[in-house]
């Protein structure tokens, strides 16, 4: 049983108000009588609010679905768009408009890189991902696909010289397609010296030459004559030619050259979210710890591996020297947004005076811009945000209205604890459909303090599947992307934050690539991202920002964005378009037994890693055992489109049983390596998260937009009751 304190009106969780006053309030000039009186103020005030927001959500999707079954088969797009308007759905789009965000850092106004999401209640992870600023090439290169295993190029556990002559070579190019020299190339570098302010390279045949660009060398570590670091720019972006003749690379380089340092995650995202298993105070408390350790700069965490134990903490600036002498530094780590919780969610950490649990939004939003004045007030051990502003992504949002609502919570955030005016700045993820259709008049919501837009194909498409369900069956979720309103929602993003004035103050992100161990596919792949007018685009681990920290070099995207302002708007008739099975009877057998397998393995997959091992996010191997990066928009659109083929009877509730059993067999096996993993196929009935994946298919249509939250924290919360009832009854 929960153990609560009565603070103000509230009724908070003993270790959640121990750890507010022992290890958050100290060192703030806020006192904890101050913070919890106006803490229970706000969720008083906006409690309400925040509830009746959800009740129209319910009320606007029982329309969609009376008008859906009434248009079965007979879907005609100006009648729907007129239906949209009248129920409030589709709203008027306002006047031309430019957003006045100000103050903004230069990773997120001015640079255009890779960009890290990662579960903050791992302190490993998150550490990780704020030190993924800077990465090696030569590692990432080494140890991923992207170097073929060709001519004996293997990895292994030794040391391959074939292959490491490769990865040299690989990245010798680098050097001459973004820093090219006035003669010869950078693969016959036989010294690197600065001379009369310049990058002096020796070459192998005795000549010596220059940089064609002198400008591109900023500065350097070590001395002149002998530089152990020499640091180049190239589209904003740093690359450190490292050297050190006595390392193991070093020695068997002719320049000695150790290592490329790439600055790679530029930005990193620190999820309390998607990616985050958070259903009562104490795992809640964990995110805040590691947020806690982050603003404040001394978060740490103890490694053990192969008999080795290290100690991770936060990287510090680089220092380096500037052509006249002048000393200066770079910032060491990633710039951090934290993405709070959206709307829907509670958690029991909190009780307000009517018994109703504290919106969880509500809470992330006061809790962690409370922690994040150890930013601001900059007495930290690193430093984050040097302009002084706390950067948080809000997911989830249905449209203009619910975007407003968020902007009021931070209005009233910063009141409380003194902090000015839009100094929260705000990035809205553009993952539902009523988002995207208003999505102009959502940014003009948060028009002064927003950073950042983005699309997300899952959740989108999760939204996407939900909104339509009693219109049709839908398309097999591998041809979604192939539908006309996806190019028209990816290309609508950018246009429409190209319209409002981001370029050069806020990000146009797009989603992941969630196939860590393809890296060679992501290089072919990810540069499409920022051609298409992305600054900002997410990858699943430090090794893939690194690498593609390289499309940002290939592509001056600030130059692509100013002839993309210029061309047609998306069209939001094809946005509009539901993705509906045309041939239903083209579908054989076959077809939907792979269709069904192939969401139920993946469903299951991650169910079973959320409810028994309280993972939120993790390399989930697919039904071909390619690991996939996956989180809870994963399981969302996995859920609903096999509910959605339930309700149009493709799919037999009998046929589906089937396929969990069978598919829960093939998960079971695919974890039989973790000695925590409890099998789903042992016992169905008993297996909480086999029962949970079957709630989340024969109850996903009337779950709240499809999500898959309000289940998943039901079994949760079953998982661990369980689990304290065994110790305590192994106690006895």
């Amino acid at each position: 049983m929960t153990k609560y304190q009565q603070k103000d009106l509230l009724k908070v969780d003993g270790d959640l108000v121990n750890f507010i006053k022992e290890e958050v309030l100290p060192g703030l000039a806020i006192t904890e009588q101050h913070f919890w009186t106006l803490f229970s103020k706000i969720s008083h005030e906006l409690g309400p609010e925040n509830r009746a927001l959800l009740v129209k959500r319910v009320a606007i999707q029982q329309q969609i679905d009376q008008w859906n079954v009434k248009h079965q088969g007979n879907f005609d797009l100006d009648a729907y768009k007129k239906f949209l308007i009248e129920i409030g759905y589709l709203v008027p789009e306002g006047e031309d408009f430019q957003i006045s965000t100000t103050n903004v850092d230069t990773e997120i106004s001015l640079q255009a890189g890779p960009q890290l999401v990662v579960p903050t209640a791992n302190a490993r992870f998150s550490l990780n991902a704020a030190n993924a600023r800077w990465g090696s090439l030569y590692d990432a290169l080494y140890g991923t696909d992207v170097i073929s295993d060709e001519g004996g190029a293997e990895k292994g556990r030794a040391h391959n010289t074939i292959r490491a002559n490769k990865v040299i070579a690989y990245a010798r190019d680098f050097l001459d397609a973004h820093f090219p020299l006035l003669t010869g190339s950078h693969q016959q570098s036989s010294a690197y010296t600065i001379d009369n302010n310049q990058l002096q390279v020796s070459l192998s045949d005795g000549t010596n030459t220059q940089l064609k660009n002198a400008e591109q060398l900023i500065g350097f570590q070590g001395e002149q004559s002998k530089p152990t670091s020499m640091l180049l720019i190239h589209n904003d972006l740093r690359v450190a030619i490292e050297v050190d003749a006595t390392s193991v690379i070093g020695k068997t380089d002719a320049a000695g050259v150790k290592d490329i340092t790439v600055e790679s995650a530029i930005t990193t995202i620190q999820d309390f979210e998607d990616s985050v298993v958070a259903v009562n105070a104490q795992e809640k408390i964990q995110v805040y710890r590691n947020w806690l350790g982050l603003m404040k700069g001394d978060l740490s965490e103890t490694i053990e591996k192969a008999g080795k134990v290290t100690k991770r903490v936060l990287k510090a600036d680089k220092a380096y020297q500037d052509l006249t002498g002048s000393s200066f530094s770079v910032h060491g780590r990633s710039l951090l947004f934290c993405r709070n919780v959206g709307h829907l969610m509670t958690n029991p950490a909190i009780v307000d005076k009517d018994g109703f649990e504290i919106q969880e939004g509500i809470m992330d939003a006061m809790i962690s811009v409370l922690i994040a004045l150890h930013d601001v007030q900059k007495t930290n051990l690193h430093c984050n945000s040097r302009n002084g502003n706390i950067y948080i992504v809000k997911p989830k949002m249905h449209g203009p209205e619910e975007v407003a609502f968020a902007n009021k919570i931070f209005n009233a955030v910063e009141d409380a604890l003194g902090l000015a005016r839009d100094t929260i700045k705000i990035g809205v993820m553009d993952e539902e459909r009523r988002t995207t259709v208003n999505l102009k008049e959502c940014i003009r919501a948060v028009k002064s303090r927003i950073v950042f837009i983005n699309t997300g194909f899952l959740d989108r498409t999760g939204d996407e599947i939900h909104t339509s369900m009693l219109l049709g069956p839908m398309v097999a979720k591998g041809d979604m992307k192939a539908q006309p309103w996806i190019k028209a929602y990816e290309d609508w993003n950018v246009d429409i934050g190209l319209a409002c004035g981001f370029s050069g103050k806020a990000q146009i992100g797009k989603g992941m690539w969630a196939i860590p161990d393809e890296m060679a596919q992501m290089m072919k792949m990810k540069i499409a991202h920022p051609l298409a007018g992305a600054n900002t685009a997410w990858v699943p681990s430090p090794t893939g920002a690194t690498l593609h920290a390289m499309h940002y070099h290939q592509v001056k995207v600030f130059e692509i964005q100013k002839t993309l302002a210029k061309r047609t708007r998306a069209n939001l008739d094809d946005i509009l378009t539901v993705p509906l099975l045309t041939k239903v009877n083209n579908l054989s057998k076959a077809d939907i037994e792979k269709e069904l397998n192939n969401n139920a393995q993946g469903l299951l997959g991650y169910v079973v890693r959320w409810v028994d091992l309280g993972m939120g996010a993790s390399k989930v191997p697919d039904i071909n055992n390619i690991g996939l990066m996956e989180d809870r928009a994963t399981l969302r659109i996995s859920s609903q489109h096999i509910c959605n083929w339930l309700e149009h009877s493709i799919l037999t509730e009998a046929q589906v049983r089937t396929a969990l059993e069978k598919m829960a067999v093939v998960v079971d096996q695919q974890n039989a390596h973790d000695p925590d993993y409890q099998a789903m196929s042992a016992d169905f009935e008993k297996s909480l998260s086999f029962q949970a994946a079957l709630d989340l298919i024969f109850k996903g249509k009337t779950q709240p937009n499809g999500y898959t939250e309000p289940l998943l924290h039901e079994y949760r919360k079953k998982f661990i009751a369980a689990q304290t009832l065994r110790n305590t009854n192994h106690v006895k």
